[in-house]
């Protein structure tokens, strides 16, 4: 499955509580690092257009460290999306990127800046996230050699049951949760 990301983000009651889980299932600290992600809309197609972002074009600084990344959604009829094809590289010049998606008039949608302390159990990456203008949060996400994308989401269901930690609900991406956030505050007139 290269190239298909597999995740499952929900609201996170308590970093320590889920912290205190890790530690006890023998999970490993990976790293400790800011994330801002900059999303972008391109001019050749609306990717708001059925009001929800199936797709995402995103500059990543992960502490200096910049990558673009493209996401697609799917299933693209379906209210909530199981999986994306993703496709991501490191560069060399974050700022000539910028400049670049500028010149072709990809338009900036949102800023996504996230604290972020990853954790490996298994085939699954444990992201608490604490996110600018949302909250805490918790992503797990698949990074095994599942055959199927259903195998996969069985993986992460069984790591969250081994856990045992009180989550919040499900949600969409944390673009899409602050742009109807932001929405929600603008005044009307």
């Amino acid at each position: 499955m290269k190239h298909t990301e597999v995740e499952q983000k929900f609201h996170l009651l308590n970093h320590d509580e889920l912290r205190e889980r890790l530690q006890a299932a023998g999970a490993q600290q990976v790293r400790t690092q800011r994330q801002v992600d900059v999303y972008y809309n391109a001019p050749h197609r609306d990717f708001l257009a059925d009001n929800s972002l199936s797709e995402w074009l995103r500059l990543c600084d992960e502490d200096g460290k910049v990558s673009i990344t493209y996401k697609n959604w799917l299933p693209h009829d379906a209210i909530e999306k199981t999986h994306c094809d993703e496709y991501e590289s490191g560069l060399t010049d974050g700022e000539a990127m910028r400049k670049l998606f500028a010149a072709l008039q990809f338009t900036e949608l949102i800023t996504v800046d996230k604290e972020r302390e990853e954790w490996k159990l298994g085939d699954i990456e444990v992201a608490l996230d604490t996110v600018k203008d949302l909250g805490s949060f918790v992503e797990f996400e698949y990074k095994g050699d599942a055959r199927t994308v259903e195998e996969a989401h069985r993986k992460i269901e069984a790591c969250i049951k081994k856990l045992g930690a009180k989550l919040g609900d499900s949600h969409t991406g944390y673009p899409h949760k602050l742009i109807q956030k932001y929405k929600a505050q603008r005044p009307r007139g």
